[in-house]
């Protein structure tokens, strides 16, 4: 059971070398990573750390040079590109920076993406596009287009989106860098509630604040882990929402929200 802290990922000696003919770059170099389900888990470091490789790694879109990575059991690595696509699709949901949704669709057909590529018939396609837009509190706005969306709504149906398929892990690259502060803590709320029922949560990030945010944090440098510690006095996003000036947010108002 998720909820019993079963182990989701385990890496081990994990290296990643890109080979550009004159030098080899060695953007992991001996990883050890352990992720139990029911995590919030906040992956930081610097550009160049080696974070974003570590991101596309876990997300299987890209495969290690060298190591082992074990997903929910299964040895990555010796998975053929259709089962990798499968793990995509149903075992690990995308929260991207940019929310990366179609601009001319409507927000209930971009969080329906997900399962047609599975082959989800059209009506519980739509049955269960609604129930997570829902969840996360987009009811009423399922038919606008993103254009017609603040920043925060838009990346709260990338959330919807990432759901809809009931994946392990979600997968979150700095879902709040596009974010005024008051959205940005209407979406790490939404992730706190998401792993409080839970599901195991991973944010990549080099925001400190947002890192608070989570349980634990595991921070690279050089394509190495150098910390790896429990968040001993965690930010609450629901009640730092409770206490924000409104003049605070309302100031910030044209950067995420309209």
């Amino acid at each position: 059971m998720e909820n019993e802290q079963s182990e989701i990922i385990k890496i081990t000696n994990l290296m990643k070398i890109y080979d550009t003919g004159k030098i080899k770059v060695h953007a992991l170099n001996g990883v050890d990573l352990t992720i139990s389900s029911n995590e919030l888990v906040a992956i930081m470091g610097p550009s160049g750390s080696g974070k974003t490789t570590m991101m596309n790694v876990l997300g299987c879109l890209d495969l290690p040079t060298k190591g082992e990575y074990f997903l929910d059991g299964s040895n990555v690595a010796k998975l053929s590109e259709n089962d990798l696509a499968a793990i995509r699709n149903k075992k690990i949901g995308f929260v991207f920076q940019t929310f990366n949704l179609l601009a001319r669709t409507s927000a209930l057909k971009n969080v329906e993406l997900p399962m047609v590529y599975a082959k989800v018939p059209a009506a519980e396609r739509e049955a269960r596009a609604r129930a997570a837009l829902e969840s996360v509190g987009l009811g009423a706005r399922m038919y606008h287009m993103p254009n017609e969306l603040s920043g925060g709504q838009q990346q709260r149906v990338a959330i919807a989106r990432a759901l809809v398929t009931n994946p392990s892990i979600i997968l979150a690259d700095e879902p709040t860098g596009n974010l005024d502060s008051r959205s940005s803590e209407e979406i790490l709320m939404i992730f706190q509630d998401l792993n409080a029922k839970g599901k195991t949560i991973i944010i990549v990030t080099h925001e400190p604040d947002v890192a608070q945010h989570c349980k634990r944090n595991v921070v690279f440098k050089d394509g190495r882990i150098i910390a790896d510690k429990q968040v001993s006095e965690r930010l609450n996003a629901a009640k730092v929402l409770e206490n924000m000036p409104v003049a605070q947010w309302m100031e910030n108002g044209n950067n995420g929200n309209k």
